[in-house]
């Protein structure tokens, strides 16, 4: 464990805490959100985005509370009618379609990644990783079940074409495709974050330092 407060994620350790602070880093993630979803590869029912590269950054950087108003803010937007979803979209039919438990599962996947951090398991390349994999895993438990009720209510006319019953296409188009991406996303969370902390801490000792010989 470091020295840092247990409470104290990365945002923290960089920039003083305030109310205007936090609602500057919650836009600035609701941006990044944005702008990661538009990086996305088109598949029948649910696109592979940035998306959740964003929501285990924005856990890990924000900590829980803040990272999960930071996602509720934009499944709120995106439902409002601003371009804000992969590939530009928005709207409430969106939120609640098939793909919708996906969007929904990031407000759960960041307050968790960002409730682990807060316990500094984002500090050290290992824990790192094993916490944006549960984060990931979080968004499958939610968004994979939402669209296996998804199909069981629309019929077979929603799922005839991908497998044989509503679970395996579900399974199909809302987990497999995913799996090689998510790891690969944990990755580059479990080097970024990381890497972030140790410039950090190196700048906070410089400061202190600084104002030790002042």
């Amino acid at each position: 464990m470091s020295g840092a407060s247990p409470r104290l994620v990365l945002a923290d350790r960089v920039i003083r805490r305030s109310l205007g602070v936090d609602v500057l880093l919650v836009v600035g993630a609701v941006l990044l959100t944005a702008l990661l979803a538009q990086a996305s590869i088109p598949l029948p029912i649910v696109p592979i985005t940035g998306q959740t590269l964003a929501v285990l950054l924005v856990g890990a950087s924000l900590g829980a509370a803040r990272g999960a108003i930071a996602m509720i803010l934009y499944a709120a937007l995106g439902a409002a009618g601003a371009p804000v979803f992969s590939g530009l979209s928005s709207g409430v039919h969106v939120l609640t379609g098939p793909s919708g438990g996906f969007i929904v599962s990031y407000v759960a996947s960041a307050a968790f990644v960002g409730w682990l951090s807060e316990h500094e398991w984002d500090r050290r390349r290992l824990r790192a990783l094993l916490t944006f994999l549960a984060g990931t895993v979080v968004t499958f438990a939610i968004g994979v079940p939402w669209l296996y009720a998804s199909f069981t209510a629309l019929g077979p006319a929603a799922w005839s074409g991908i497998a044989d019953t509503p679970f395996q296409a579900a399974l199909l188009s809302g987990l497999v495709p995913f799996i090689p991406g998510g790891i690969v996303k944990a990755g580059i969370a479990a080097l970024l974050i990381p890497l972030c902390w140790r410039g950090a801490d190196a700048l906070a000792a410089r400061r202190e330092r600084r104002l030790a010989a002042a």
